[in-house]
């Protein structure tokens, strides 16, 4: 039977907390998870992709970013790119020295948090990404809504300041990528998925959800890109085999 364990790490000097989720299935492959800018770890698509994932014998760990959730940090001042990016890296690291868990198979990201994926995965040795309606470059968004559409909060300041970032020469790095968009989002243009696409290398997928949000608001978007992805995750598992 699936069971959910409580994980604390290290990032720099903050505490992280996060959720893994363990099938009933020893040294289980694993996927990492990333919330959007303002949000966490209790994010709904990342809770149903991490119980999808279990059911097909995948370990999830979702976790909190500095300043963010139960982690340590207040997020107006330890909010970076940079700094969210060394949080994902010591979270892969954490996993890979979990005495239940396999190998690393893959990283998921839903908004920033697909911004953090793609940085890490144009510098870090990753098998296989997935993508939702994630920005590649600051400039192309309004910077009012780069939060989580889960939070009706103002980006605070300075946090304005430190988010400026175009990943798009990082992107010839990244392969064995599922990119997946709403077709009429507002807060992250489709483009921005375009441009993922055409800049990454083959293995790669590209699905636009006819007329979906930046929330993925629709209950049948919600169960394909649950489906699409555990789909993906377990691709990639069997080709590393």
């Amino acid at each position: 039977m699936p069971s959910i364990l409580d994980i604390h790490f290290k990032s720099d000097n903050y505490l992280l907390k996060g959720t893994l989720h363990l099938p009933d299935t020893a040294n289980a492959p694993i996927v990492i998870g990333c919330h959007g800018l303002m949000a966490d770890r209790q994010s709904p698509k990342q809770i149903a992709l991490a119980e999808a994932c279990n059911k097909d014998n995948i370990a999830y760990f979702r976790f909190d970013h500095r300043g963010c959730g139960d982690s340590q940090g207040d997020f107006n001042t330890v909010t970076t790119l940079a700094a969210r990016v060394k949080d994902l890296q010591q979270a892969i690291l954490q996993m890979r020295s979990h005495p239940k868990i396999g190998k690393l198979i893959g990283l998921f990201g839903s908004s920033f948090g697909g911004t953090v994926v793609l940085a890490t995965g144009s510098i870090t040795d990753v098998p296989s990404i997935i993508t939702y309606a994630a920005p590649v470059s600051s400039l192309a968004i309004n910077r009012t809504v780069l939060q989580e559409d889960t939070s009706d909060q103002p980006l605070p300041v300075n946090a304005k300041t430190k988010l400026n970032f175009n990943l798009v020469k990082d992107l010839k790095n990244v392969s064995n990528i599922l990119i997946i968009h709403g077709e009429k989002d507002k807060l992250v243009p489709l483009e921005q998925a375009h441009l993922i696409y055409r800049h990454t290398r083959d293995p790669k997928k590209l699905i636009i959800q006819t007329k979906g949000d930046h929330r993925m608001s629709n209950r049948g978007h919600q169960i394909n890109f649950v489906k699409q992805s555990v789909h993906w995750f377990k691709a990639c598992l069997a080709i590393s085999k």
